[in-house]
C-alpha cells in the first residue's frame, strides 16, 4: 500500500505506507490525502519500489 501527499502547489508525492516523507521533497508542507488509494499505475509502483517514493510536479503534467 502507498500513501499520497499533496502540497500547496498541488504537486503529487507517493510514499510507501509507514515510511517518512523523503528529504528530497522537503521544499514545502505536504498534506496527506484523505482518500484511500487502491491502485496506482505501473510507473508509480516501479518508482516506489526502487526509490521509496514517487514525486510529480503539477507543471510537468501541464506541459503534456
Amino acid at each position: 500500500m502507498v500513501e499520497v501527499y499533496f502540497n500547496v502547489r498541488h504537486d503529487l508525492l507517493v510514499v510507501r505506507k509507514g515510511f517518512p516523507v523523503p528529504a528530497v521533497s522537503a521544499q514545502g508542507k505536504w498534506r496527506k490525502s484523505r482518500r484511500r488509494v487502491v491502485r496506482v499505475s505501473e510507473e508509480i509502483r516501479q518508482a516506489v519500489q526502487s526509490h521509496g517514493y514517487y514525486m510529480r510536479k503539477l507543471r510537468d503534467l501541464k506541459k503534456n
